[in-house]
């Protein structure tokens, strides 16, 4: 397994597909890098040489990746949180920030759907 910022890349998928594994990197960024380097991106990560791990690690270098990453949009949220902007405001509750319905769908958002306490199971009863 390779190791590039951080992160360890699968050995046996392709370069392309296994850089999106590092935080901050997608599609468009992986291919950009292998452009750079002059990589192929149908070459397998078992079979890059040292150079060339090496001249990815630089191409990645350039960007703002893993831990940097995070922590950025971390004390973004932070910064939203304090200054009491509806985004702040909808971060602190869990609910959506972008503008989506929540009278139906969010459930990631907003958790598990809550049962209403009811009749439920009843159990030996019979009427009479």
């Amino acid at each position: 397994m390779a190791r590039i910022a951080g992160v360890d890349i699968p050995k046996d998928k392709r370069v392309e597909a296994s850089l999106c594994y590092i935080y901050g990197v997608g599609p468009a960024v992986s291919q950009k890098i292998l452009d750079k380097t002059g990589i192929s991106p149908d070459t397998r990560v078992r079979d890059l040489t040292d150079d060339e791990v090496a001249r990815i690690r630089e191409a990645i270098g350039e960007y703002k990746v893993e831990g940097d990453l995070r922590r950025e949009i971390n004390l973004n949220i932070k910064r939203l949180i304090e200054i009491g902007s509806y985004r702040g405001l909808r971060h602190r509750r869990g609910l959506p920030v972008r503008g989506q319905r929540t009278k139906t769908n969010a459930r990631t958002k907003r958790g598990a759907r809550r049962t209403v306490s009811g009749r439920g199971k009843r159990r030996g009863t019979t009427k009479k």
